[in-house]
Protein backbone atom coordinates (compact mmCIF):
# COMPACT_ATOMS: atom_id res chain seq x y z
CA UNK A 1 0.00 0.00 0.00
CA UNK A 2 1.53 3.49 -1.07
CA UNK A 3 1.86 5.84 1.83
CA UNK A 4 0.22 9.04 -0.02
CA UNK A 5 0.94 11.51 2.99
CA UNK A 6 1.81 14.55 1.92
CA UNK A 7 3.89 16.49 3.86
CA UNK A 8 3.11 19.49 5.34
CA UNK A 9 5.12 22.75 4.63
CA UNK A 10 6.42 25.17 7.34
CA UNK A 11 4.49 28.18 7.17
CA UNK A 12 6.21 31.56 8.01
CA UNK A 13 6.01 33.01 11.30
CA UNK A 14 4.28 36.31 10.41
CA UNK A 15 5.90 39.73 10.96
CA UNK A 16 3.60 40.88 13.72
CA UNK A 17 4.85 39.35 16.54
CA UNK A 18 6.59 40.10 20.13
CA UNK A 19 10.28 39.75 18.65
CA UNK A 20 9.80 42.29 16.10
CA UNK A 21 7.67 43.93 18.37
CA UNK A 22 10.30 44.42 20.82
CA UNK A 23 12.61 45.89 17.91
CA UNK A 24 10.31 47.94 16.81
CA UNK A 25 9.94 49.40 20.41
CA UNK A 26 14.16 50.10 20.13
CA UNK A 27 13.48 51.55 17.41
CA UNK A 28 11.24 53.83 19.05
CA UNK A 29 13.21 54.74 22.02
CA UNK A 30 15.94 56.08 19.96
CA UNK A 31 14.59 59.54 19.48
CA UNK A 32 13.54 59.54 23.32
CA UNK A 33 17.24 58.60 24.28
CA UNK A 34 18.72 61.23 22.11
CA UNK A 35 16.04 64.19 23.62
CA UNK A 36 16.80 63.07 27.03
CA UNK A 37 21.07 62.85 26.60
CA UNK A 38 20.94 66.23 24.74
CA UNK A 39 18.03 67.84 27.05
CA UNK A 40 19.93 71.17 28.85
CA UNK A 41 22.82 70.32 26.87
CA UNK A 42 24.05 67.43 29.01
CA UNK A 43 24.28 68.79 31.83
CA UNK A 44 20.76 67.93 33.68
CA UNK A 45 21.89 64.92 35.98
CA UNK A 46 17.89 64.09 36.07
CA UNK A 47 17.45 63.92 32.24
CA UNK A 48 20.51 61.93 32.20
CA UNK A 49 19.45 59.14 34.37
CA UNK A 50 16.39 59.24 32.52
CA UNK A 51 18.43 58.90 29.41
CA UNK A 52 20.80 56.04 30.79
CA UNK A 53 17.66 53.97 31.94
CA UNK A 54 15.88 54.19 28.80
CA UNK A 55 19.42 53.51 27.30
CA UNK A 56 19.65 50.07 29.30
CA UNK A 57 15.89 49.26 28.45
CA UNK A 58 16.97 49.76 24.71
CA UNK A 59 20.16 47.33 25.08
CA UNK A 60 17.97 44.99 26.88
CA UNK A 61 15.42 44.55 23.98
CA UNK A 62 18.59 44.09 21.43
CA UNK A 63 19.80 41.10 23.98
CA UNK A 64 16.18 39.44 24.26
CA UNK A 65 14.73 39.82 21.05
CA UNK A 66 16.86 37.62 18.99
CA UNK A 67 16.81 34.82 21.59
CA UNK A 68 12.90 35.16 21.69
CA UNK A 69 13.09 35.20 17.46
CA UNK A 70 15.12 32.06 17.26
CA UNK A 71 13.41 30.20 20.48
CA UNK A 72 10.15 30.24 18.81
CA UNK A 73 10.65 29.97 15.25
CA UNK A 74 9.96 33.74 14.87
CA UNK A 75 12.72 35.02 12.29
CA UNK A 76 11.35 37.15 9.76
CA UNK A 77 12.28 38.85 7.05
CA UNK A 78 11.26 42.49 8.36
CA UNK A 79 13.41 41.10 11.78
CA UNK A 80 16.65 40.56 9.83
CA UNK A 81 16.53 43.84 8.26
CA UNK A 82 15.07 46.04 11.20
CA UNK A 83 17.34 44.12 14.48
CA UNK A 84 20.54 45.53 12.76
CA UNK A 85 19.44 49.05 11.78
CA UNK A 86 17.98 49.54 15.35
CA UNK A 87 21.12 48.67 16.64
CA UNK A 88 23.22 50.51 14.74
CA UNK A 89 20.80 53.70 15.29
CA UNK A 90 20.64 53.70 18.98
CA UNK A 91 24.99 53.06 18.80
CA UNK A 92 25.06 56.49 16.56
CA UNK A 93 22.26 58.49 18.23
CA UNK A 94 24.60 57.77 21.67
CA UNK A 95 27.86 58.51 20.07
CA UNK A 96 26.96 61.04 18.05
CA UNK A 97 25.02 63.11 21.42
CA UNK A 98 27.99 62.46 23.26
CA UNK A 99 29.69 64.20 21.07
CA UNK A 100 27.50 67.26 20.54
CA UNK A 101 27.78 67.96 23.79
CA UNK A 102 31.63 67.41 24.02
CA UNK A 103 31.67 64.23 26.13
CA UNK A 104 33.69 61.67 23.63
CA UNK A 105 35.57 63.15 20.80
CA UNK A 106 33.61 63.62 17.46
CA UNK A 107 36.83 61.08 15.54
CA UNK A 108 35.87 58.12 17.61
CA UNK A 109 32.37 58.56 17.17
CA UNK A 110 33.32 58.91 13.11
CA UNK A 111 35.00 56.22 13.20
CA UNK A 112 32.88 53.46 15.14
CA UNK A 113 30.12 54.97 12.91
CA UNK A 114 31.53 53.95 9.38
CA UNK A 115 32.14 50.70 10.96
CA UNK A 116 29.02 49.87 12.24
CA UNK A 117 26.95 50.93 8.82
CA UNK A 118 29.73 49.39 6.50
CA UNK A 119 29.67 46.27 8.17
CA UNK A 120 25.53 46.64 7.88
CA UNK A 121 25.81 47.27 4.12
CA UNK A 122 29.06 44.97 3.40
CA UNK A 123 26.09 42.06 5.03
CA UNK A 124 23.37 43.24 2.05
CA UNK A 125 26.18 43.17 -0.41
CA UNK A 126 27.21 39.33 0.04
CA UNK A 127 23.64 38.21 1.25
CA UNK A 128 22.53 36.49 -1.79
CA UNK A 129 26.11 34.53 -1.48
CA UNK A 130 25.40 33.95 2.23
CA UNK A 131 24.94 35.14 5.53
CA UNK A 132 27.45 36.45 7.75
CA UNK A 133 27.00 35.46 11.30
CA UNK A 134 28.06 37.11 14.19
CA UNK A 135 31.11 35.95 15.88
CA UNK A 136 32.09 36.16 19.37
CA UNK A 137 33.90 38.86 18.46
CA UNK A 138 31.07 40.85 16.90
CA UNK A 139 29.52 39.99 20.55
CA UNK A 140 32.36 40.92 22.90
CA UNK A 141 32.12 44.49 20.64
CA UNK A 142 28.85 45.07 21.47
CA UNK A 143 29.12 44.13 24.86
CA UNK A 144 31.71 46.77 25.16
CA UNK A 145 30.08 49.73 23.45
CA UNK A 146 27.00 49.08 26.11
CA UNK A 147 29.12 49.35 29.22
CA UNK A 148 31.31 52.38 27.10
CA UNK A 149 28.25 54.46 26.50
CA UNK A 150 26.55 53.32 29.50
CA UNK A 151 29.50 55.01 31.15
CA UNK A 152 29.32 57.94 29.05
CA UNK A 153 25.50 58.70 29.72
CA UNK A 154 26.23 58.67 33.46
CA UNK A 155 25.76 61.98 35.20
CA UNK A 156 29.39 61.25 36.24
CA UNK A 157 29.66 65.27 37.23
CA UNK A 158 27.06 64.48 40.02
CA UNK A 159 28.67 61.64 41.42
CA UNK A 160 30.96 61.10 44.11
CA UNK A 161 34.35 59.47 42.63
CA UNK A 162 33.95 60.83 39.22
CA UNK A 163 37.73 60.67 38.61
CA UNK A 164 37.25 57.10 39.00
CA UNK A 165 34.76 56.50 36.73
CA UNK A 166 36.02 58.90 33.88
CA UNK A 167 38.87 56.58 34.10
CA UNK A 168 36.65 53.60 33.80
CA UNK A 169 34.41 55.05 31.26
CA UNK A 170 37.63 55.90 29.33
CA UNK A 171 39.28 52.25 29.69
CA UNK A 172 36.39 50.76 28.31
CA UNK A 173 35.68 53.21 25.45
CA UNK A 174 39.32 52.76 23.98
CA UNK A 175 38.29 48.86 24.37
CA UNK A 176 35.66 49.26 22.75
CA UNK A 177 37.01 51.42 19.85
CA UNK A 178 40.07 48.60 19.82
CA UNK A 179 37.55 45.99 19.21
CA UNK A 180 34.90 47.36 16.82
CA UNK A 181 38.04 47.89 13.90
CA UNK A 182 39.63 44.63 14.67
CA UNK A 183 36.39 42.64 14.41
CA UNK A 184 35.27 45.42 10.92
CA UNK A 185 38.17 44.43 9.05
CA UNK A 186 37.76 40.63 10.17
CA UNK A 187 34.50 40.81 8.80
CA UNK A 188 35.17 42.97 5.57
CA UNK A 189 37.94 40.07 4.90
CA UNK A 190 35.07 37.42 5.50
CA UNK A 191 32.54 39.43 2.93
CA UNK A 192 35.59 39.72 0.33
CA UNK A 193 35.85 35.84 0.93
CA UNK A 194 32.34 34.90 0.93
CA UNK A 195 31.49 36.68 -2.60
CA UNK A 196 34.77 34.54 -3.95
CA UNK A 197 33.68 31.06 -2.48
CA UNK A 198 30.22 30.62 -1.98
CA UNK A 199 28.25 28.34 -3.94
CA UNK A 200 26.88 31.13 -5.84
CA UNK A 201 29.84 32.62 -6.64
CA UNK A 202 31.79 29.02 -7.98
CA UNK A 203 28.40 28.47 -10.67
CA UNK A 204 29.34 31.55 -11.86
CA UNK A 205 32.86 31.37 -12.43
CA UNK A 206 31.64 27.86 -13.81
CA UNK A 207 29.35 29.08 -16.05
CA UNK A 208 31.86 31.93 -17.59
CA UNK A 209 34.53 29.30 -18.03
CA UNK A 210 32.37 27.09 -19.77
CA UNK A 211 30.95 29.75 -22.42
CA UNK A 212 34.92 30.34 -22.64
CA UNK A 213 35.50 26.94 -23.58
CA UNK A 214 33.62 26.56 -26.56
CA UNK A 215 34.85 29.81 -27.85
CA UNK A 216 38.51 28.79 -27.69
CA UNK A 217 37.94 25.50 -29.58
CA UNK A 218 36.32 27.65 -32.16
Amino acid sequence: MTDRTTPVSRIAPSAWNVANGLTVLRLLLVPVFGWLLLWGEGQDASTRWWALGVFTVAMITDRIDGDIARSRGLITDFGKVADPIADKALVTMALVALSVIGDIPWWITVVIVVREWGITAMRFWVIRHGVMAAGRGGKVKTLLQALALGFFVLPRFSLPFEGVLDVVAWVTLVAALVVTVVTGVDYAVDALRLRRTSPRALAKKAARAARRDPEQRG
